[in-house]
């Protein structure tokens, strides 16, 4: 009987210990405003040490690229966007201190500012500002009188030690709307059935939108972004081309450009709901390898009081790559899905990491804050820093030397998608994943935007192909093609029909005869004109199998 009590003891002993125990091997850090980036062991011991020129600044965030490549922002001067967290130039830094990459995106009229986000393709997103002078806001449809800070997001690539190339951007200035002049530009009656637009009067000032957070999710195709103004998060879709990233169509979602869900603070969109963020940093998704994968998670600075911040995790109500809403009532869910209550308080920027274990590494920026706490509660690894640490993300020790395996191809070959050779596989058919598709060849049973996700030998990196769409022998219903797609009546005094059924179409869009774009309808066969003033209309149909387009003239 005693032998068994030892045995019983020394076993949940050993259990708790590996419950307390933290993930990975070595934390990244800089301190903002210095020119030094370290690279610590859990034993709080320096293990590696970046210096840059004494004029080479952290501005903000700090990451660690696979193979122990350091990608860094830089405060950048003369700057003429004088806000928090200002950047403007980013560096790449091999192992032994080289520069791979340092450019300035800077100018009078733009600058990159907060977060970056490196991306699996090599890429790099950024946040940046975007001027708008007084008579575009008024333009626009704005009662702020003066010049507007506007945000973009801009993907670069590099093309030579201080050069890039735009290859993708997004504006909030293509997704406006304002109810308070029909004689200006983006209006509509209700702001509250029209969450997928940005309202240009709320709380207006010049640093408007203050952007701070971003990530990106590879198995959607879609960005996440922190606003600390409007005390939420919002979802793009990344799938777009950047011509239709400027309009409300396209991409694997179907909405362009258009927010496809935000959350945090409900009267932003003119709704009823709580406003749970107040002062919010650092949204991203909790990836794949551990808990509550999938999720959006964000830094609260006064999420449980003026004196003591939270991390707040939220399960977004996404179909494929929608998210559901009933017009006029706020995104679910109706509040947080989880909350960590911080060891402490900061009043800006900080925030957390997901760790595969089910650990939370925390970064309590304004303080030096930075530790890791366990699903139980309890603080298995902490460390004090000398200044403002804007973040602090933790790794493997075969991340710094291992560098990632290529991106898989996907090729269709007799129906079935085979992805390039790997560890191991996983597929997933428009962004959620497929029980039991492990192999390197699937055989897919419905269309829809394929994506494979391997590993590396060591399983030490995940890696992710591009959406692959498939259209083949599967039993997606047929849709007439743009010669049999009919209208009617054609002319119309206000009801248009479609002859398909609803469910093979994807959205309408309506534009007028400037091509300007009116109103957008989603998954029907009939849509309604008669509110419009008379005329010639350009109908832009998206169906499950192609888009078409179709002129309509509206008599009264």
């Amino acid at each position: 009987m005693i032998h068994r009590i030892h045995l019983t003891i020394l076993f949940c002993c050993f259990v708790l210990l590996s419950f307390a125990q933290s993930w990975g091997d070595y934390t990244l850090y800089s301190v903002r405003n210095t020119n030094l980036a370290y690279l610590i062991d859990l034993n709080n011991n320096v293990y590696k040490t970046w210096t840059f020129n004494t004029t080479d600044k952290t501005g903000y965030s700090s990451y660690l690229l696979p193979g122990g490549i350091l990608l860094r922002t830089v405060y950048y001067t003369p700057n003429v966007f004088a806000g928090g967290g200002q950047t403007g130039r980013l560096q790449k830094v091999d192992w032994n201190g080289n520069i791979l990459w340092d450019f300035v995106y800077c100018t009078s009229t733009y600058s990159m500012h907060h977060d970056i986000c490196p991306m699996p393709n090599g890429n790099v997103l950024l946040i940046c500002y975007e001027l708008r002078t007084a008579a575009e806001v008024t333009q626009a449809g704005g009662t702020f009188i003066g010049n507007m800070w506007s945000e973009k997001i801009v993907e670069v690539k590099q093309t030579g030690l201080n050069t890039f190339e735009i290859v993708w951007e997004w504006k909030v200035w293509d997704h406006l709307v304002q109810n308070v002049d029909p004689g200006k530009a983006n209006y509509k009656p209700s702001i509250a059935n029209n969450p997928q637009l940005i309202n240009i009067n709320y709380k207006a000032s010049k640093d408007w939108i203050h952007m701070n957070g971003i990530d990106y999710n590879p198995i959607l195709d879609q960005i996440v972004v922190s606003s600390h103004n409007f005390n939420e998060f919002w979802v793009i879709d990344h799938s777009t081309t950047t011509a239709q990233a400027a309009t409300g169509t396209g991409g694997n979602s179907g909405k362009g450009g258009d927010l496809l869900y935000r959350w945090g603070n409900p009267a932003a969109y003119n709704v009823s709901g709580t406003n749970v963020f107040r002062v919010v940093h650092d949204s991203h998704w909790i990836p794949e390898g551990g808990p509550n994968a999938g999720r959006i998670a964000a830094f609260n600075n006064q999420g449980v009081s003026t004196t003591r911040s939270s991390v707040d995790q939220v399960i977004p109500p996404r179909v494929e790559y929608l998210y559901t809403i009933s017009l006029g009532s706020a995104f679910a869910p109706s509040t947080y899905t989880d909350r960590h209550q911080c060891n402490g308080y900061s009043s800006n920027e900080s925030g957390s990491q997901s760790l595969p274990n089910g650990n939370l590494l925390v970064c309590m920026a304004m303080s030096g804050l930075m530790y890791e706490v366990n699903p139980a509660g309890t603080t298995v690894w902490s460390k004090q820093a000398s200044g403002i640490v804007s973040k602090a993300y933790r790794y493997r020790a075969c991340y710094l030397t291992n560098p990632a395996p290529p991106i898989p191809v996907i090729s269709i070959n007799n129906d079935n998608l085979v992805s390039s050779a790997a560890a191991t596989y996983q597929w997933y058919r428009n962004g959620n994943l497929i029980p039991g598709a492990t192999t390197q060849t699937f055989t897919p049973t419905q269309n829809g935007i394929y994506v494979v996700r391997i590993t590396d030998a060591g399983n030490c990196h995940f890696v992710y192909s591009s959406g692959k769409a498939f259209t083949g022998s599967s039993s997606v219903p047929e849709v007439p093609p743009d010669s049999k797609l009919n209208v009617y009546p054609n002319p119309t005094s206000g009801m248009v029909t479609l002859n398909i059924e609803a469910q093979d179409v994807i959205q309408i869009d309506i534009f007028d005869a400037h091509g300007r774009f009116i109103d957008t309808y989603e998954r029907t066969s009939a849509f309604d004109l008669s509110s419009f003033d008379a005329g010639i209309y350009f109908v832009k149909i998206k169906l499950k199998r192609g888009e078409t387009a179709k002129k309509i003239l509206l008599q009264k």
